[in-house]
């Protein structure tokens, strides 16, 4: 009876790609329990590969043995708003070697730190597994590449990452988690300058003006402020594959309500698995551009996808599994403004699965126009959410074997 349920669905889903939900949809609790159960025996299995998952990025590169001896075609593979970050691919592979301590000043070679702030281009790789515990704020330079693949690799306990005014940024298969305030200190962000770096928010990974930025199979947790922040004119955003868990603001997209630079902000948000113990802004958006697409929401508390100031955003194909609280089934939070303002935001859902009574509230005319700004990447059928999504986080990359 389940099975011939879950084909019917699958096939309804695949010749109704465009199907629109801005009501409550009541699914059987047999589905609710289905999703669950799916979840909880398959998120964490990495051990299977399929060169056709629909997921565009893992397609183009997990199927090759050889990916430890091929790291810079990682960057031929991102999508959407972030597609032109190619961070380090023209420049040199370091490996870094010692995660024995952090020096923010006068970081020792074969650090993290060392590499970051280095100012060619660098593909940055690791050595061994490793935790590293910085004491200050990472400043990543323009044109790095933090690539985790091939080791387990974890920064935590302490300050995290920091994107400043930098460009063509790639941040992949690492674990940031447990960070914690810090500054009020001079850190070194080049091998030439060293600078008084004020308090900063504890951020998993912060970008401020950046641009061309790609966060690929992260897995991110519990930390002071935001998961991933990015504010004061940054664009050119993907945010992609990635396990967000165990925090409450997740993802703030914009400075604020007053700060019109943001207005040129373009993010999307694709292919990650938002899991247990999250509560709410996947993402909070202000002013901007946002496609959230094929994602799997299976936790929140307060609310999923939230905003103000006007933002544009296009949520499509994604899963939205809502919390039994019947308080909490609404997808989205209108902030800031009465209604009388809001329902002119433009908010639009387009193809998502709302299971056990999650739904999404549409605002806005709904122009082409300008959600084809918004759409940056073609959405796959909601129905595909669970196998695009299984392998979100950091994945458990071995030399000589796929990935």
């Amino acid at each position: 009876m389940l099975s011939s349920f879950l084909i019917l669905l699958f096939l309804f889903t695949l010749v109704t790609p465009n199907l629109v939900s801005s009501s409550s949809v009541q699914d059987p609790d047999i589905v609710v329990q289905d999703v669950h159960q799916s979840i909880n025996a398959s998120r964490r299995n990495l051990g299977y590969l399929s060169c056709a998952t629909g997921n565009p990025i893992d397609d183009c590169w997990r199927c090759d043995p050889n990916w430890a001896t091929h790291h810079q075609r990682l960057a031929d593979c991102a999508i959407g708003f972030g597609k032109n970050a190619i961070g380090g691919k023209y420049g040199r592979i370091y490996t870094v070697t010692d995660s024995s301590h952090d020096d923010p000043i006068n970081p020792k070679p074969g650090t993290l730190r060392h590499a970051a702030i280095q100012d060619e281009p660098l593909w940055i790789i690791f050595r061994s597994d490793m935790v590293i515990r910085l004491e200050q704020e990472l400043i990543v330079n323009s044109h790095k590449t933090i690539d985790g693949r091939g080791a387990s690799v974890h920064v935590a306990g302490g300050a995290c990452i920091a994107i400043h005014h930098a460009t063509n940024i790639i941040i992949h298969g690492i674990h940031i988690h447990d960070c914690v305030k810090a500054g009020n200190a001079v850190i070194r962000d080049s091998p030439s300058h060293k600078g008084w770096w004020e308090v900063s928010d504890g951020d998993g990974v912060s970008i401020f003006g950046g641009r061309d930025i790609w966060i690929d199979h992260c897995s991110v947790s519990n930390c002071n402020d935001g998961l991933i922040d990015a504010i004061h004119g940054s664009t050119a955003i993907t945010i992609s594959n990635n396990y967000f868990t165990h925090h409450d603001k997740v993802m703030l997209l914009g400075h604020s309500d007053d700060y019109m630079q943001d207005k040129n902000m373009q993010v999307t948000i694709a292919f990650n698995h938002f899991g247990e113990g999250l509560v709410q802004r996947m993402p909070r958006c202000r002013h901007g551009y946002f496609h959230v697409v094929n994602n799997d929401y299976t936790h929140w508390e307060m609310y999923a996808i939230g905003g103000s100031a006007s933002p544009t955003i296009y949520s499509q194909g994604n899963r939205f599994l809502a919390p039994n609280d019947r308080s909490r089934k609404e997808v989205t939070k209108h902030e800031n403004a009465p209604e009388s303002e809001w329902r002119r935001w433009n908010w639009r859902s387009e193809g998502d699965l709302m299971l056990n009574g999650a739904y999404f509230r549409q605002t806005g005319a709904g122009a082409w126009s300008t959600y084809a700004r918004a759409s940056s990447l073609s959405g796959r059928p909601s129905s595909l959410v669970g196998s695009i999504t299984t392998a979100a986080g950091a994945l458990n990359c071995r030399t000589g074997s796929r990935c």
